[in-house]
């Protein structure tokens, strides 16, 4: 028996996304954060991912974001924390760079420990899908509490269930 690399229940969606795009021969990029490369990974485990999969980046640190998301001191001034509108920012910049048709991007707090807001209490995160179309932001909690490994796969779960969702059309932009 062979170990699997990716859990069964984000697998299932990847796989699931991953069929979309080659049917209609699109392609995505990830802009990860708090997931920490799960949606790559994901994506990459499904046979022929180089036909769809047109590059990621886990932009986890401020250095990252600078460097390959195109933050500015502006963004850096006014952060505080993870928002629908950064995420949004960081999806936009990297679809725009890798010239795919998707590009998905989380952020969020997994956990165990957060802040005081509540888009720094563990379990929260902010998704956004971007397309050529528009960009569809949405933030949710995953109801994982302080389970840092449970939250970054629930991460990753909905950000893809929400990539399915823009490609067929059933995410208003």
């Amino acid at each position: 028996m062979t170990e699997q690399v990716v859990p069964p229940s984000l697998q299932s969606i990847a796989t699931e996304v991953a069929q979309l795009l080659k049917e209609r021969k699109e392609t995505i990029s990830v802009a990860e954060t708090a997931a920490g490369g799960l949606v790559s990974a994901a994506l990459l485990a499904t046979p022929g991912a180089s036909s769809i999969y047109k590059g990621g980046l886990t932009l986890y640190t401020l250095q990252s974001r600078i460097q390959f998301a195109g933050w500015t001191q502006a963004n850096i001034d006014g952060y505080k924390g993870p928002t629908p509108d950064i995420v949004a920012g960081l999806a936009e910049n990297v679809r725009a760079k890798l010239e795919s048709t998707y590009c998905v991007s989380e952020s969020g707090t997994a956990g165990p420990t957060g802040g005081s807001t509540p888009n720094r209490t563990p379990g929260y995160v902010a998704l956004a899908v971007a397309s050529e179309s528009g960009t569809k932001r949405i933030d949710l909690d995953t109801g994982k509490g302080t389970d840092r490994e449970q939250n970054m796969l629930a991460f990753a779960i909905h950000a893809l269930k929400l990539v399915k969702e823009v490609i067929n059309g059933q995410a208003k932009m």
